[in-house]
């Protein structure tokens, strides 16, 4: 038995080692981002195609699911900081080939995943009311607000268990397998969608509900994908919750670099809400257009997002390894393609505005409103791929507080004190000019701090070979 044990972890080191510690790193982070970039962007189809649907119920229907987006942030702020600080810890345990704290930091995670159903389950069942009472006394929006977020709060075992194991396969190198979990779920919330929301195919018809139902049902499909498949082919990770009790250690090193991705954001939930209050002082139409844009932007932010979901453990695993020339190389190329997805964002959304609108059945006033919001708001695209890179850079290094002082200097201390600003002036096209504004605050913090960790790693890095390699005296 302990032959078999040995020869087991010898071939999982050897796999290990082949995928992230000598593959090309350009070949490595294609392979590894590419997958994660095409789930994402299915992602991002399934929240825009759910809501145009729900756009044709009424423009009341489109702003009520607008207004649950803070909640839906910090939901998925806590699942993905979270993982986060799951993927950073277990990647790093893996190049360092400490196997024993690569399976307590899975069931660890496990652990965490659960209690985080267990809040949002609270907030489903009696906080949802008082929120939309909160932003608006339309009795017609409140009523749709209510049925669409109350169902996504109760049912988000789905959700998390599909972070968590997807973020788990992440870890491991098996992004391929977290497309596949990812694609499913949004297949079927698209597929479900037209069905319940209209009543198709013999079904109800829900309206709102059926919208947050299909949301559910997809995640939920996802997630029991993603754990049978970590269950069978995820072979680094031993899955037992025999004798297991919850580590103190092991929960602070997640959360060292998950609390800071968890605030950061937060942080933007806090925005949304900050914003939706500036723009709802305009007409509920600002707050839909605002709503519309969040989720167009999501087709070019959310595949960026899945280039760092690939670059991170490349970078946790060669930090933990000590190899820096592969460090820096995945970083430069990570900037290079971002930079080139948002470019291509950029042209988009400055050529066809008034059609990314037309899909959402928005009104002549809706769009006089939208097409301008989308040309101002997209100039700050480009700019922001270097900073999502560098937010993942540092909490892959262990620095995720720079992350964190980043996004709260830019969400909190300029772009909403700058919106409210420019709301003054009368004139709601005035206030999308606070995005780019914000951006470049954030571009000359990320660029200062990437500097500064990228010489600490380095002598670090340096330190540690040197030491290495002096002899005994």
């Amino acid at each position: 038995m302990a032959e078999i044990m040995v020869k087991s972890q010898q071939k999982n080191e050897s796999e290990i080692k082949n995928k992230m510690g000598i593959m090309p790193v350009n070949k490595l982070l294609l392979s590894m981002s590419v997958p994660m970039m095409l789930s994402m962007l299915v992602q991002a189809l399934y929240n825009v195609v759910d809501s145009i649907f729900v756009a044709r119920i009424s423009e009341n229907a489109l702003t009520a699911v607008s207004l649950a987006f803070p909640v839906q942030s910090l939901m998925i702020a806590l699942g993905v900081g979270t993982g986060v600080g799951v993927n950073a810890v277990l990647s790093r345990a893996l190049g360092e080939k400490d196997y024993d704290k690569v399976n307590k930091c899975a069931m660890n995670a496990i652990f965490l995943t659960a209690l985080n159903v267990c809040v949002f389950l609270l907030v489903g069942l009696f906080l949802v009311k008082p929120f939309y009472y909160g932003q608006t006394s339309d009795a017609e929006i409140v009523g749709y607000g209510i049925q669409y977020l109350s169902i996504v709060l109760i049912f988000s075992f789905g959700l998390y268990s599909q972070f968590i194991f997807e973020r788990l396969l992440q870890s491991t190198g098996k992004t391929f397998f977290t497309m596949i979990t990812q694609m499913t779920g949004a297949i079927i919330n698209i597929i479900l969608d037209p069905i319940l929301i209209f009543g198709l195919c013999g079904m109800p018809k829900l309206g709102v509900a059926g919208a947050a139902i299909a949301t559910v049902t997809g995640q939920i499909v996802a997630a029991l994908l993603a754990i049978f498949i970590n269950l069978k082919m995820n072979t680094e990770i031993k899955f037992s919750f025999e004798n297991f009790h919850p580590s103190a250690g092991i929960i602070k090193e997640i959360y060292v670099v998950g609390v800071p991705s968890i605030i950061m954001q937060s942080i933007g939930s806090v925005m949304v809400y900050g914003m939706n209050q500036i723009l709802i002082a305009f007409s509920s139409t600002a707050t839909a257009v605002f709503g519309v844009y969040f989720k167009l932007q999501s087709f070019i932010f959310l595949p960026v997002f899945g280039l760092n979901n690939g670059m991170v453990p490349i970078i946790a695993f060669n930090y933990g390894a000590g190899k820096r020339e592969r460090l820096l190389k995945t970083i430069k190329l990570s900037i290079l393609y971002a930079v080139v997805i948002m470019s291509v964002g950029v042209l988009i959304f400055q050529v066809f505005p008034d059609k990314l609108f037309a899909l959402f059945d928005a009104s002549e006033h809706m769009m006089g409103m939208g097409v301008p919001a989308l040309r101002i708001i997209s100039l700050h695209f480009v700019i922001a791929a270097f900073c999502i890179v560098c937010s993942s850079v540092f909490q892959a290094l262990g620095n995720a507080v720079y992350s964190m002082i980043t996004s709260i200097c830019r969400q909190l201390l300029v772009l909403l004190p700058a919106a409210y600003l420019l709301s003054l002036l009368g004139n709601v096209n005035y206030v999308w000019w606070a995005f780019p504004i914000a951006e470049l605050v954030s571009f000359m913090l990320s660029l200062f701090f990437l500097k500064h960790i990228i010489g600490d790693v380095s002598s670090a890095m340096v330190s540690a070979h040197c030491h290495e390699e002096s002899p005994l005296p």
